[in-house]
């Protein structure tokens, strides 16, 4: 099975070279820095679950040399898929198949919109990395897992496939669960929730979930997500808010997420995918999500500022 990795960082970086370390036919679309160094030394992965390094690398900025695909991995931010969706068109073949590792719950829509519903799987991933330089990725939370599946739920054969090549892969926890959105959305649950929280607070989730007045507005971030998903008939368990919190708890102290990092930095995040998304998801099923629409409306004259929206005084 050929897999393409779309977006070499965290994500795409960490699951892409477990994949290439079991000797999977891999090929990473990837640019800059990052792009040369993995070309140059190969791909370095410091992981809690066993470091490893992939030498040589197959990598590249076009897809067009990087050819047809089985699967398609994308691991892009979230603001970034449909972009993504049209630059990855010379890699789709008449079999191939697209599945989104976003944070979030809106990219296999957005995949769909370009490449047709009859490619796209829905996806989720779990697992704290991040690019700690060029060519090499670090993981430092959570247990990694992937998960995928048909967007109807149905049994299939390219699922399956997928599945096998995940494997032989170490470090990797791979499932083709029941229903993919109701994994999709216990993970927007937790991610969102951290997101937005340790955005405002601006603090790790060490410090904002032991303070009983910022865990009280956790609880309330994740509650309110859980209203949205039923009321949009994702079937989601009654402990999912309950759970979701046992998860926090479990973290270590200094794990922040990516999008806090991008907001404390002052680069573009995923705001709009995920408390953005929130508010809006929520506007649209008529359920009130006051918490995320404080949460959202705090960061958003910075999210202007960072995709130079917005006038930035000196």
């Amino acid at each position: 099975m050929r897999i393409a990795i779309f977006g070499a960082g965290g994500v795409g970086g960490y699951f892409g070279g477990r994949l290439a370390e079991a000797g999977r036919e891999v090929v990473f679309i990837a640019r800059g820095e990052h792009l040369q160094a993995m070309r140059g030394a190969g791909l370095r992965v410091d992981s809690i679950s066993g470091d490893f390094r992939v030498h040589p690398v197959r990598a590249t900025d076009d897809p067009a040399e990087a050819g047809t695909a089985d699967a398609i991995l994308v691991a892009v931010k979230a603001w970034q898929v449909p972009e993504a969706a049209r630059a990855m068109r010379p890699m789709v073949g008449p079999e191939t198949f697209v599945v989104p590792l976003q944070n979030g719950v809106e990219a296999p829509d957005e995949l769909a919109a370009v490449l047709g519903r009859e490619r796209v799987l829905g996806g989720v991933c779990g697992l704290i990395s991040f690019v700690a330089g060029p060519g090499h990725i670090r993981h430092t939370g959570i247990e990694p897992f992937v998960q995928f599946g048909e967007l109807d739920n149905h049994a299939s054969t390219r699922a399956k496939r997928l599945l096998d090549a995940f494997a032989p892969a170490r470090g990797v926890k791979a499932e083709i669960p029941p229903d993919i959105h109701v994994s999709m959305w216990r993970k927007f649950l937790f991610i969102a929730a951290m997101s937005g929280m340790g955005a405002v607070t601006r603090v790790p989730v060490g410090a904002f979930r032991s303070v009983p007045e910022t865990r009280a507005l956790l609880e309330r971030a994740v509650e309110e997500i859980h209203r949205v998903a039923r009321a949009r008939g994702v079937e989601l368990p009654d402990d999912a808010v309950a759970q979701t919190l046992e998860l926090f708890d479990r973290l270590p102290p200094a794990s922040t997420a990516s999008m806090q990092r991008d907001i404390m930095e002052g680069r573009p995040s995923e705001l709009e995918a995920q408390n953005g998304a929130v508010l809006r998801l929520g506007r649209a099923a008529g359920v009130d999500t006051p918490l995320h629409a404080f949460i959202y409306a705090s960061l958003l004259p910075g999210e202007r500022r960072a995709r130079g929206e917005a006038e930035n005084p000196a």
